[in-house]
């Protein structure tokens, strides 16, 4: 296995352990770490010795939660499959309805337990947690486009700071 193969496998163990199914993980990487504009299940099936199957499943669910996308390749016949240019921020932006979900189930329990209980105060942290990451998160998208200088951003001249320029010369 080569280096980057390993750190390939080094972040779909990573993604794993934080929750994210192990092949869909696995293929993720693969995405990720590829040189090629696009991939095949047939690339993917050969690269990560996986199934057929659970290949189409793990491109299935990145393809649910906007990481993957249908990529077009003249001339050939297989269906080629990419990672977005956005995917990170799309994937993000998407959680939206997740955590308005989030939030209203906890507001839900809260009308159904005794104040004084313990699980009042586990849901009404849980509610203003999610209450704040709704308000939180599109200004973080907006800064995050700002800082790539994507085009309607609101300020198309912060830069994003990287360690390079954090040191001394």
């Amino acid at each position: 296995m080569g280096d980057v193969d390993a750190v390939a496998e080094k972040l779909a163990l990573a993604l794993n352990e934080a929750g994210m199914q192990r092949m869909v993980a696995r293929v993720m990487a693969a995405f990720l770490f590829s040189d090629a504009d696009s991939l095949t299940a047939g690339d993917l099936q050969e690269r990560l010795d996986a199934s057929a199957g659970s290949i189409s499943a793990a491109i299935g669910m990145l393809r649910t939660v906007a990481l993957v996308e249908p990529a077009a390749v003249p001339g050939s016949r297989r269906a080629h499959f990419r990672m977005r240019d956005d995917a990170w921020s799309t994937l993000m932006t998407g959680k939206n309805a997740t955590l308005e979900l989030m939030q209203q189930i906890a507001e839900e329990g809260l009308a159904h337990i005794d104040p004084g209980s313990p699980a009042h105060g586990r849901l009404t942290e849980m509610a203003a947690f999610y209450r704040y990451l709704q308000v939180e998160l599109p200004a973080l998208m907006d800064r995050w486009h700002a800082s790539r200088g994507d085009p309607g951003s609101a300020d198309p001249e912060p830069q994003l700071r990287t360690a390079e320029s954090d040191t001394p010369d």
